[in-house]
């Protein structure tokens, strides 16, 4: 039913009585009244201990097997790391924007086998329509969550089966025709990577950048629309999320050891999600950090080659799902931990429009001060009160039962 419940058509305002400049520091989106400045220490603990991990890892992946850390196996796995990246990136691009791609695991088969098939004519002309493709159906996929107004997985759960349609027109797998070698390129790949995920994270640290990217995020009413800006920002972002996914594809074709297999790639993109949220990334949007997605890459990547080297075999929905699920222990600890303090030093607390009012005029009384507890009791008076039992209905008059005695 379209009517708003009175005492609740405004939206969230902090406490009456606050200066306008500390409402500007205090609320990341003053006139919504959504919490803004949030802590940053809680993504910098993390990161601690990702990098401890990640160092960990690398003293058992160096202990089982050293060449995997020296000459072409080194250049091997940086690749691996790069791919997985780009697809981390996307993921964790749209989770910034509160509105997450599910479709980029499929897109990411999809641009693989279309780059083993077409190979062989060139890399420049493999990744052309590969390019405009991915570029077109980002936009489609950023139209219908911005001029709908409905939410990104759902949008993209669908864009994911289109994708997978074509991916199903494939009967067996496809080997690769290309002679594009990425591990000629490793550290290159590497650095350009790591430089995107360092940087991306320090800007998204920024106070404004962070409202502008995370504007999507609803705070009071998901049906209402947040500003042309925030719609921008979002579609952007979808599309961006398409062509990272895409590329992370050619790399997974080109840096494989055997032929693409036409599969849905939906255990991509739950990998592809989990390493976002467990690199710091907030599952509800805006919040994130400055090197956890490099540095939760790294411990994936690196883990995945250990167990290789031990001699395990480890499907990849096994390590998606465990990433998946401490990436929502980490949201949780970045939502509880990050939200931003009040002025007192207390976190900062919303409290809705015409509080006290519930519906249609039922209000709830305000607490009374406690000062004079226990109250003062009345005064008592000092008359005796009559007996209740000597009133006069009960001595004047005949009695019935006498008359009848009679």
């Amino acid at each position: 039913m379209a009517y708003d419940e009175p005492g609740r058509a405004g939206s969230a305002e902090p406490a009456p009585g606050v200066p306008a400049a500390v409402l500007e520091n205090v609320f990341d989106d003053p006139a919504h009244g959504e919490p803004g400045r949030d802590r940053i220490a809680v993504h910098l603990v993390w990161e601690i201990v990702l990098l401890v991990g990640l160092v960990a890892l690398v003293l058992l992946l160096r202990r089982e097997d050293a060449d995997t850390l020296r000459g072409d196996g080194l250049r091997t796995l940086l690749v691996d790391v790069v791919a997985l990246g780009l697809l981390a990136l996307a993921a964790g691009l749209s989770l910034r924007t509160a509105a997450v791609n599910l479709a980029v695991g499929p897109v990411a088969v999809a641009a693989a086998l279309h780059f083993s098939e077409q190979g062989d004519r060139g890399v420049t002309a493999a990744l052309t329509p590969a390019l405009v493709a991915a570029a077109v159906g980002g936009l489609a996929l950023a139209l219908a969550v911005v001029v709908l107004h409905v939410p990104g997985w759902a949008a993209s759960l669908a864009a994911a089966a289109g994708v997978i349609v074509y991916i199903e027109r494939r009967s067996s797998p496809v080997v690769v025709q290309a002679d594009y070698d990425p591990r000629r390129t490793a550290y290159y790949l590497f650095a350009g990577f790591a430089a995107v995920a360092a940087l991306g994270g320090l800007f998204g640290a920024i106070r404004a950048v962070r409202r502008v990217v995370g504007r999507f995020r609803p705070v009071v009413d998901p049906a209402r629309r947040r500003g042309v800006l925030a719609a921008l920002v979002t579609a952007v972002s979808l599309v961006g999320s398409t062509v990272l996914a895409m590329l992370a594809g050619v790399l997974l074709a080109a840096n494989g050891t055997g032929p693409v297999a036409p599969v849905s790639g939906l255990d991509w993109t739950v990998l592809a999600v989990g390493v976002a949220m467990l690199g710091g990334t907030s599952a509800y949007g805006r919040r994130g950090g400055i090197f956890g997605t490099l540095l939760a890459v790294g411990v994936v990547a690196v883990f995945l080659a250990w167990a290789a080297a031990h001699g395990w075999t480890v499907s990849r929905w096994t390590v998606a799902g465990a990433a998946l699920g401490a990436g929502l222990v980490v949201t949780r600890l970045v939502e509880a931990c990050g939200r931003p303090r009040g002025v007192s030093g207390e976190p900062a607390e919303i409290t809705p429009a015409g509080d006290g009012m519930i519906i249609s005029g039922w209000s709830l009384p305000r607490s009374s001060s406690v000062d004079n507890w226990p109250p003062a009791l009345p005064a008592q008076s000092t008359g005796t009160p009559p007996d209740p039992w000597e009133a006069p209905r009960w001595e004047t008059g005949p009695r019935r039962w006498d008359d009848d005695d009679r």
